[in-house]
C-alpha cells in the first residue's frame, strides 16, 4: 500500500498510511498576527479530516488554536508535555482528545504506531511564554516510516534519535528573511538527509508565510529554499529521491518497510 504526502504549505502536511490520516502542525489561517499568507490558499475543508493531529512545539504558527477548533470531534491531538498549562486555549477544546507526550513515548493510531522523538528548538510559548515545553519530531510507523521534523535544528545524534525510516518530512525555511538557532536551512536539511538516508523526502515550511512590509527584505528566502534544498540534496545524498511539491499537491510513494 502506497503512502500518500501532501503539502497544504508551512508545516502543515497530511500524511495517509494503513487507512489512517495524519495531520501535522495544521495551520489554516490567512493571517497571523504579523505574518500573511503570500502563496498558497488556504487549506481546504478536506485538509481538516484527519483521525490524528502531530503538534510540533507551541509556537503559534504550528500550535494554532483556531486552526486545531475546527478539526472534528473525538480527534485525537498529540501536544508536547505541559502544552496544556502554557496554552490555556487548548483547554477550551473539549471536542478534541488532547494527549501530552515527550520523547521516548509511542501512541497507537488505528493500525499505526507514532513514536515521539526530540527536536532541537526553543519551545516556549512565545514571546512571552514562561514555561518551557518540549519540542517534538514524530516518527509514523505503518506501512512507511514516516518522519516529520516540525522544527529543529540539527544535531549529532538525529540519526540515532529518529531511527530507521523511509520517508522525511524536512524543514527547509522559516517565516522571515533569517533563521536563527535551532532551525534547518536548505544547505543544513540536506546534511540532516544525508545521516537519516530515507528513501524519499519533502520539503515543507517554507514559501507560505512571510513578514507583513518585509517583502522587499532578502525575498529569495521565500522564494528559494525549496529549489536550493532539492540542488543540495542531490549533492549530500544522491540517493534519496525529493518531492518538491506545490501548495495542495501531494505524492503516492512506494516505499515500502
Amino acid at each position: 500500500m502506497p503512502v500518500e504526502i501532501t503539502w497544504w504549505g508551512h508545516a502543515t502536511c497530511t500524511v495517509e498510511d494503513s487507512n489512517t490520516r495524519v495531520l501535522t502542525d495544521p495551520l489554516f489561517a490567512r493571517r497571523l498576527a504579523h505574518l500573511r499568507r503570500r502563496r498558497g490558499a488556504p487549506p481546504p475543508a478536506e485538509a481538516r479530516r484527519a483521525d490524528l493531529v502531530l503538534v510540533s512545539h507551541l509556537h503559534a504558527d504550528h500550535l494554532h488554536v483556531p486552526s486545531l477548533a475546527g478539526l472534528a470531534p473525538g480527534t485525537l491531538l498529540l501536544v508536547p508535555q505541559g502544552a496544556r498549562r502554557a496554552v490555556p486555549g487548548l483547554r477550551r477544546l473539549r471536542h478534541l482528545r488532547v494527549t501530552e507526550v515527550a520523547p521516548g513515548d509511542a501512541v497507537r493510531a488505528g493500525d499505526l504506531r507514532v513514536r515521539v522523538v526530540p527536536a532541537r528548538h526553543d519551545g516556549r510559548r512565545l514571546p512571552v511564554g514562561p514555561h518551557r515545553c518540549p519540542a517534538l519530531g514524530y516518527v509514523v510507523e505503518g506501512e512507511a516510516r514516516t518522519y516529520f521534523a516540525g522544527d529543529t535544528g540539527l544535531f549529532a545524534s538525529m540519526a540515532e534519535e529518529v531511527g530507521p525510516v523511509e520517508v522525511a518530512l524536512l524543514p527547509v525555511g522559516g517565516w522571515g528573511p533569517y533563521l536563527g538557532e535551532g532551525h534547518l536551512d536548505a544547505g543544513r536539511a540536506a546534511q540532516a538527509l544525508a545521516r537519516l538516508a530515507p528513501r524519499a523526502a519533502v520539503p515543507v515550511h517554507y514559501g507560505t508565510y512571510w513578514p507583513i512590509g518585509m517583502d522587499g527584505v532578502r525575498p529569495h528566502e521565500f522564494h528559494a529554499p525549496g529549489d536550493e534544498f532539492v540542488r543540495l540534496a542531490a549533492a549530500a545524498a544522491p540517493g534519496v529521491d525529493v518531492h518538491k511539491l506545490g501548495h495542495g499537491e501531494g505524492v503516492r510513494l512506494e516505499v515500502a518497510r
